[in-house]
């Protein structure tokens, strides 16, 4: 079980200064789809070039052009590259073909795919890395979680790792740890915290216990 840390909400240069404070305890830094948007694929760049000893996501929701913009991605640095699961097939297959020649993985947001266990299972046959379960902002706010339809995807699938996002904190991630998911992304529930360094560690020692 590995730890992403997902940042949103940020520049390049804060970026890089959160990172540098708990670079020790996560596993992935995330450059979320709003930080794409602003600063551009640079983001990735500078992230992969100011800590090379770990794994970088691209969050680019890819929907269309996916050969393309994993392509894009990779050249960046990322070592991960996210594509939505409502994203038409040959989408999908452009974006797993292009990774697996640049050796990269995709992960698969399944943010408002309404069907998820047949689309997981397609997806797992399309040879994706990562179905990842969200709840996005927009739902949280009106007390969804992920927890079921982790479940469901872990029943279904036979080699797609799982992932795991959306408004996971501290209080929550024991939770999350039951249900087993390969990944857990965390945001706000570092990045907003006062000391983001010692909530890592502790959401860290609490994934190797849970491993």
């Amino acid at each position: 079980m590995e730890l992403q840390l997902a940042l949103d909400l940020v520049n390049i240069p804060e970026a890089k200064e959160l990172v540098k404070e708990v670079e020790d305890h996560i596993d992935i830094v995330e450059i979320g789809t709003p930080v794409v948007i602003n600063e551009g694929l640079k983001a990735v760049k500078e992230i992969k070039e100011a800590f090379p000893n770990l794994k970088v996501l691209a969050d680019l929701k890819i929907m269309d052009a996916a050969g393309y913009e994993v392509m894009k991605a990779s050249e960046a640095g990322a070592d991960i590259i996210t594509i939505l699961g409502a994203a038409e097939d040959m989408s999908i297959k452009g974006a797993v073909e292009e990774a697996k020649k640049q050796n990269k993985k995709i992960l698969v947001d399944m943010i408002s795919v309404k069907d998820i266990e047949t689309r997981a299972k397609e997806l797992d046959e399309l040879g994706v890395d990562y179905i990842c379960v969200h709840t996005g902002y927009d739902l949280q706010a009106v007390g969804q979680n992920s927890f079921d339809d982790l479940q469901t995807i872990k029943r279904v699938v036979k080699n797609a790792k799982t992932a795991v996002a959306g408004g996971i904190k501290l209080e929550s991630l024991p939770e999350v740890i039951k249900a087993q998911p390969d990944l857990v992304i965390v945001g706000g529930g570092i990045t907003g915290a006062d000391d983001k360094k010692a909530v890592a560690e502790k959401m860290q020692s609490l994934i190797k216990e849970g491993n």
